[in-house]
């Protein structure tokens, strides 16, 4: 053909002719060739892979084989109806010990593929691998529209193996596959062999709770819910990708509302983990190959499933309608009283200078042996003992420190209680007073009430202001914070992030456990009344002052409600914090829960001091710059804390160094100086007052309640270094209640020994506070969650709900100890009511 198309001469038309036929041929010939080429083929192929095709029966086992040249295809039917759904489960066992070429089996379904292999490795954290060669896998059954149909699956086996491997195959139907309400069914899981159920919400229930239970904590396990789609995600690695879910020891509980479901139905998948580390278990060692397949051992775990109707809309009111009414009966038990108080009208008897706490409310017991405003007694009171200014100084003023005291004695009236603050502080000669003052060996109220009333009203309104500030600035990020948390949880699934009592928490909308949430309104509202109570008490003070009442002027515990706004503010702030926190509660957030229960603590404390020292009272601003620096070690401790030996010996130093710098500072009523002298005077004081002359404390009542603080603290501290407690945010807030409960009961007492007696309101308020905080405490040691622990080890802790079937023991929690709070806050408000009719010189100062 070449040769005719490449011929120099013109071709005939014979010879045209004769090339066509020759082109034709070679191609017949190339056509017919390769067509025999490829029947050849195609029968060396079928002799070397076989397909066999069988017609497979449920429940019957198989023993077959498999190898490259052979492979299986099991054909099975089945009929699948609309209102019940039958579940079909692949067992599969392998008989060869062959790791390196895996059987693949090949589910093909009308609407699904399911695949796998045996053995199946599992991985687990630090690239472990994991080997079993058993596996069990549940068909996914997606819905039919018909209403009775016959359904083909086939199941296709092969692998790469040249060398024959034996295996045992089934193919069952489950056994309840549909979960029945309120009807507990019981199953074993495995890693490999996962277990999954459907459940049809009934007709009339929009919610219900999921529980699944075992008997024992490990192996550890996830429960999953998921919508009815296929792929059923069933497997360690994957059962996280869709739905919620929770990892669990004995206990898991997820409620499901059928708004989520489109279907009105869920899948409930349970899969047991390949490593216990995610429970809290222990983790195994590392393998020392990185290829090396790892003896997953007997990780069988047996469970129980029951799926129950959740509460109703109903509950839901009467939760909230029972959690209103308890609180708006105190705002009516309290207008109820004033009301009876405006209307008796009683007639207060006037001031008399010469009227003793004693006979003016016929005190309870007898006054104390000495008189401590008594001029003899002050003027000998200033040994060497008070570490002061005026000391280091002495040789310049000498002369002027021992003038009598009988200028600057306890009247109120005396010249320098017209000065202001600012001058007070700064003059030389009143800064002089003040160190005879304060030194003396018995003091009265007149003497550390000698500023401005104004200006101290004005200097403790700032603690209101400063607190309002705080709340407004912290409580802003923290509401975008947990509500970012929330939707985590929602989006993610993710029911692990959260430290709910999962058997009693109640959705509403997007919030998880809205229970947990309307128990903080306590607080608030409780607040808001303290305020109000506040407010009425300030104006009719200052109604007194307009009128010039000498009561207010010259006697009784000196009014200034700075600090109580404050406080009202707090527990407002507390039940805002806390509702913040249980959006989502965990170790990272429950700061935000305990940030304000510090403040009250503090604000307590400063007002117990405050109420006999408002002249030298701290100020707002050095009282929250020390509140921010006990925050600031509770976030670290959180942080850092846990077994970090490091952190607590820092700790416990710098709290037995606080506790000694606050004990001296109250000792000496702030007359001392921390410089470089102070340690020449420390060491002048040992020598005069310890080895040259053996004398005991001057100011014997505050130094028994010093040496009480100092052991309790310098005990709290050995204890916090010796055993490191976890929850390094509620140590914290021992050490604080600890210290205002020994005040409190120091005050008491004092109190009580100096004459002074407890009127009925106040006595009222202190007994009914005291046992409400006892039932409060033991339902908060219950302990329904914790975050020092992992999610699963926590939900064992779980408990129902007791209390309308809506709320749990730590909503009571929430009840009794924001009563509780809103009863101290009283106590602290009435417990000096006693003295309004009793001049200042005649009220002692401890």
């Amino acid at each position: 053909m070449l040769i005719c198309w490449k011929s120099r001469h013109k071709p005939s038309s014979g010879f045209l002719s004769t090339c066509f036929k020759w082109d034709f041929t070679l191609r017949s010939l190339y056509v017919l060739f390769t067509l025999v080429l490829n029947i050849s083929c195609y029968e060396l192929a079928t002799e070397t892979n076989k397909i066999v095709q069988k017609d497979a029966q449920f429940d019957f086992t198989y023993n077959d084989e498999v190898n490259t040249g052979i492979q299986t295809i099991y054909a099975f039917n089945h009929t699948v109806s609309r209102n019940k759904t039958e579940g079909v489960r692949v067992w599969v066992n392998l008989l060869t010990n062959n790791t390196k070429s895996p059987i693949l089996f090949v589910v093909r379904q009308k609407q699904a593929v399911l695949s796998f292999q045996v053995p199946l490795i599992l991985r687990g954290l630090y690239q472990r691998k994991y080997l079993y060669t058993q596996v069990g896998r549940t068909l996914c059954q997606p819905p039919t529209r018909a209403l009775s149909e016959t359904e083909y699956f086939y199941v296709d086996v092969s692998t790469l193996s040249s060398s024959t491997i034996k295996y045992q195959f089934s193919v069952s139907r489950v056994d309840s596959f549909t979960l029945q309400t309120d009807l507990k069914f019981s199953f074993t899981a495995t890693p490999s062999q996962p277990q999954y159920f459907k459940y049809d919400f009934p007709d009339g229930v929009d919610s219900v709770i999921v529980k699944v239970n075992s008997q024992t904590n490990f192996p550890c396990s996830v429960m999953s819910i998921q919508d009815i789609q296929c792929p059923v995600y069933d497997l360690d690695n994957n059962v996280a990708f869709i739905g919620m879910y929770q990892t669990m020891t004995k206990t898991a509980a997820i409620t499901v509302q059928r708004k989520d479901f489109p279907s009105n139905s869920f899948y409930v998948v349970v899969v047991v983990k390949t490593e216990d580390e995610a429970c809290g278990g222990p983790l195994k060692y590392y393998p020392l190959l990185p290829d090396q397949l790892m003896d997953p051992g007997n990780r069988s775990k047996t469970l129980d499933v029951v799926v129950s109707p959740a509460i109703k809309s109903e509950v839901y009111v009467m939760g909230m309608l029972f959690c209103l009414g308890i609180f708006l009966s105190f705002y009516v038990l309290t207008f109820l009283m004033a009301c009876v108080e405006s209307k008796r009208g009683h007639h207060k008897r006037e001031c008399h200078p010469d009227m003793s706490p004693a006979e003016t409310g016929k005190g309870l017991v007898t006054p104390l042996p000495y008189e401590y405003g008594s001029v003899a007694d002050n003027g000998s009171s200033f040994s060497s003992e008070a570490i002061t200014d005026s000391i280091a100084s002495a040789e310049v003023h000498y002369g002027y420190m021992e003038r009598s005291l009988e200028s600057v004695g306890c009247s109120r009236q005396d010249s320098l209680s017209s000065v202001e603050e600012d001058d007070y502080d700064t003059l030389a000669d009143i800064d002089y007073d003040k160190n005879i003052v304060r030194t003396k060996k018995y003091l009265c109220v007149s003497d550390l009430a000698r500023k401005d009333k104004r200006i101290l009203s004005k200097k403790y309104q700032i603690y209101f202001w400063n607190i309002s500030t705080i709340a407004v600035f912290y409580a802003l990020p923290v509401i975008q914070l947990v509500i970012t948390y929330q939707t985590v949880v929602n989006v993610t699934g993710n029911q692990d992030i959260c430290y709910y009592n999962f058997l009693c928490a109640h959705p509403l909308g997007a919030l998880s456990s809205f229970n947990n949430i309307l128990s903080n309104v306590g607080y608030v509202m409780l607040g808001l009344l303290f305020l109000l109570i506040v407010l009425q008490r300030d104006m009719k003070h200052n109604r007194a002052l307009v009128r010039n009442d000498l009561a207010a002027l010259e006697c009784g515990i000196p009014k200034h409600f700075g600090l109580f706004y404050a406080m009202g503010t707090a527990l407002m702030m507390e039940g805002l914090l806390s509702a913040c926190y249980h959006v989502c509660p965990n170790y990272t957030n429950f700061q935000f829960d305990t940030s304000f229960m510090y403040m009250i603590a503090g604000l307590c404390m400063l007002k117990l001091y405050q109420k006999r020292h408002p002249d030298i009272n701290a100020s707002a601003y050095t009282a929250y710059a020390c509140l921010a620096a006990v925050i600031f070690f509770s976030v670290l401790g959180v942080v850092f804390g846990k077994g970090n030996t490091v952190f607590w010996i820092v700790f416990s130093v710098i709290h037995i160094l606080a506790t000694m710098l606050l004990s001296t500072q109250l000792y000496y009523m702030g007359r001392w100086r921390l410089d470089s002298g102070v340690f020449r005077r420390i060491l002048h004081i040992v020598y005069t007052d310890c080895i040259r002359t053996c004398s005991g404390p001057m100011y014997i009542d505050r130094m028994v309640l010093l040496v009480m603080g100092n052991i309790v603290n310098w005990s709290l501290a050995a204890y916090g270094l010796i055993e490191r407690p976890s929850d390094f945010a509620s140590y914290l807030l021992a050490i604080a209640i600890c210290n205002l409960l020994l005040y409190f009961a120091f005050y008491i007492i004092m109190k009580l020994r100096s004459g002074e007696r407890i009127q009925c309101l106040a006595l009222v308020c202190i007994l009914f506070t005291a046992v409400v905080w006892g039932f409060a405490l033991f339902f908060f040691f219950q302990g329904l969650s914790t975050w020092q622990k992992t999610p699963a080890e926590s939900r064992e802790h779980n408990r129902e709900c007791i209390l309308l079937s809506f709320f749990d023991d730590h909503d009571i929690w929430h009840f009794l100890s924001s009563i509780a709070m809103f009863g101290s806050f009283l106590v602290l408000l009435t417990m000096d009511d006693d003295l309004d009719n009793v001049q200042r010189d005649k009220i002692y100062v401890f």
